[in-house]
């Protein structure tokens, strides 16, 4: 073999690898590491799809109540359970017919195509609402959830829906925990 060839082809083999790690970190950066869900860069442009897409799309919002004192009192590690709960929670609520997303700290958005073919929202906020178990000890959780439909949004567009949606989660926060708007 040549080796002005395998020298040559060298660096091409360096950028191939290069590029591939390249694809796989940001594959990865779209998924939220420690609950698998996507973030919110992984999330818009799917949701913003399917909110142009599904006239009976529900866009769902959730924050964790009284999240800090979990970190505070029990440390972080009951934190990360309790988020990884939270995200299968929504994802398992979500089904095949949506797709959830963990926006940062303790919040979460999911949208829903058809919302007909899930369990309901009382049926997200009964689930979301239940004790983590840590280390043997059952956390209390509860969470704020909002929501809007696409059919109530003068025109569909996914940042409107966001905002709806955020204004009656901290409508709920404002009625006191358990409270689903």
């Amino acid at each position: 073999m040549d080796t002005h060839i395998v020298a040559a082809g060298l660096p091409a083999l360096g950028w191939a690898l290069h590029g591939g790690l390249l694809l796989r970190r940001l594959a990865t950066a779209r998924r939220d590491p420690l609950t698998g869900l996507h973030t919110r860069a992984g999330w818009t442009a799917r949701a913003e799809h399917l909110v142009a897409k599904h006239p009976g799309a529900v866009v769902v919002l959730v924050d964790l109540d009284d999240f800090k004192a979990i970190n505070d009192i029990h440390g972080h590690a009951a934190g990360d359970t309790v988020l990884a709960a939270t995200a299968r929670r929504l994802s398992t609520w979500c089904g095949r017919h949506g797709i959830a997303a963990r926006l940062g700290g303790d919040e979460f958005a999911a949208i829903v195509a058809d919302p007909g073919r899930t369990p309901g929202l009382h049926a997200l906020r009964t689930a979301l609402d239940q004790p983590v178990t840590h280390h043997g000890l059952a956390l209390p959780v509860s969470a704020s959830v909002g929501h809007c439909h696409r059919a109530d949004l003068p025109v569909p567009a996914l940042t409107d829906a966001l905002s709806a949606a955020d204004s009656a989660m901290y409508a709920a926060k404002g009625h006191g925990r358990r409270n689903t708007h």
